[in-house]
């Protein structure tokens, strides 16, 4: 018997619009119901504490996994062509973003989650 032949792969044409906007995101908020996951894609400004949603896009839980799938291959193609792209340190990229812009004077700044500051200078200690 032999395999059952695949249709072959069509892939679409796509067309950008003259004039069409880009837009920067630097923040993505996710939720979710059973048909669908929206992604709200906002820009955050240091020292702002309010991010501006600059676009919303609406998907079906297929077309998330495979937007995933396209991602991780262009995000090693990537990598491959330019190197390791650093996730900093051990907090989570949130605590990264949202951490204060600038200590004020005489402050250090804030390690994140789970690192312990240093210790207060005893002011009698010289």
């Amino acid at each position: 018997m032999t395999a059952p032949q695949r249709p072959p792969q069509i892939h679409p044409s796509i067309e950008v619009p003259p004039g069409i906007e880009a837009v920067y995101a630097n923040l993505v908020r996710i939720a979710h119901s059973p048909s669908e996951l929206v992604l709200d894609f906002a820009h955050l400004l240091p020292g702002v504490p309010n991010a501006q949603v600059r676009s919303r896009v609406v998907m079906s839980p297929l077309g998330a996994k495979l937007l995933i799938r396209a991602l991780a291959d262009n995000l090693q193609r990537y990598e491959t062509a330019f190197g390791e792209i650093k996730v900093p340190g051990e907090a989570s990229l949130a605590d990264y973003l949202f951490r204060p812009a600038n200590p004020q004077a005489g402050e250090s700044p804030d390690p994140g989650p789970g690192k312990n500051p240093e210790p207060p200078s005893n002011p009698g200690e010289k």
